[in-house]
C-alpha cells in the first residue's frame, strides 16, 4: 500500500468570470519510506499538491488517498484530526509559536493530541533526541526570535517529526541552510522514514 495516492487532482480557483487551474489532473503515487522531490518553476503547484496532499487544501477533483484512507471528501474537523495523527508539515516560512522555546514547538504536537499521546518524559525525550540530531541540543531553551533564520527551519522540521507521522511534507526544507545543514537534515529525514 501507498503512503500517498494522488489520482487525476485538479484545484482551480474562481476569479471573477475566470477559472485558475492551479493543479491539471495531477497523479502521484509515493510507497512508504520513499522520498520524493516536486521540481518546477515558482507558480507552477507544488505548494499547491504538498496543500492537498497534507489535507490543507480540497481538491476540484480528482482523489487523494493517505496510508490507504481516503481524505478527499473530509469535513473540516476530521482534517483537522486526520492533520495532527498522520502528516508532519514543514512549510516555506517555518510557523513556529513565537513564545515558546524550540523544545517547547516540538512539545506542542504531544500537547495537541498526536498519533501517540507519549507521556510528557517520553515525549521531552523524543523532543531532545531530535533537537540533539538536528545540531540544536545547546539552544533547546532559546525562543524563535532568539534563533537564525536555518536554526528556526531545524525546529520546524523536529516538529514535522515529532510525531512520528506516515506522510512527512516539506516545502523547500533546506532553503535557508548551508550544504553541510541541508545534507544532515536530509540524512535525518532518511533516518525517520525507515
Amino acid at each position: 500500500m501507498s503512503v500517498l495516492d494522488m489520482r487525476d487532482v485538479r484545484k482551480v480557483y474562481r476569479s471573477g468570470d475566470a477559472d485558475i487551474i492551479a493543479l491539471d489532473h495531477a497523479t502521484l503515487q509515493v510507497d512508504h519510506g520513499e522520498i520524493v522531490a516536486l521540481l518546477g518553476p515558482s507558480g507552477s503547484g507544488k505548494t499547491t499538491l504538498l496543500s492537498i496532499a497534507g489535507g490543507l487544501l480540497h481538491a476540484t477533483d480528482g482523489a487523494v488517498e493517505v496510508d490507504g484512507r481516503d481524505i478527499t471528501h473530509l469535513s473540516p474537523s476530521e482534517l483537522t484530526d486526520f492533520r495532527r495523527s498522520s502528516v508532519g508539515f514543514v512549510f516555506q516560512t517555518v510557523n513556529l509559536v513565537p513564545f515558546l522555546t524550540a523544545r517547547e514547538n516540538l512539545l506542542v504536537v504531544n500537547e495537541l493530541g498526536g498519533r501517540r499521546n507519549r507521556n510528557g518524559s517520553r515525549a521531552r525525550a523524543r523532543a531532545d533526541q531530535l533537537l540533539e540530531a538536528l545540531g540544536l541540543a545547546d539552544r533547546a531553551g532559546n525562543l524563535p526570535s532568539q534563533l537564525s533564520g536555518g536554526q528556526r527551519q531545524r525546529v520546524a522540521i523536529g516538529r514535522a517529526l515529532m510525531n512520528d507521522p506516515e506522510l512527512l511534507l516539506f516545502d523547500e526544507p533546506t532553503s535557508a541552510l548551508d550544504p553541510e545543514l541541508g545534507d544532515q537534515v536530509v540524512h535525518l529525514i532518511r533516518e525517520e522514514m525507515k
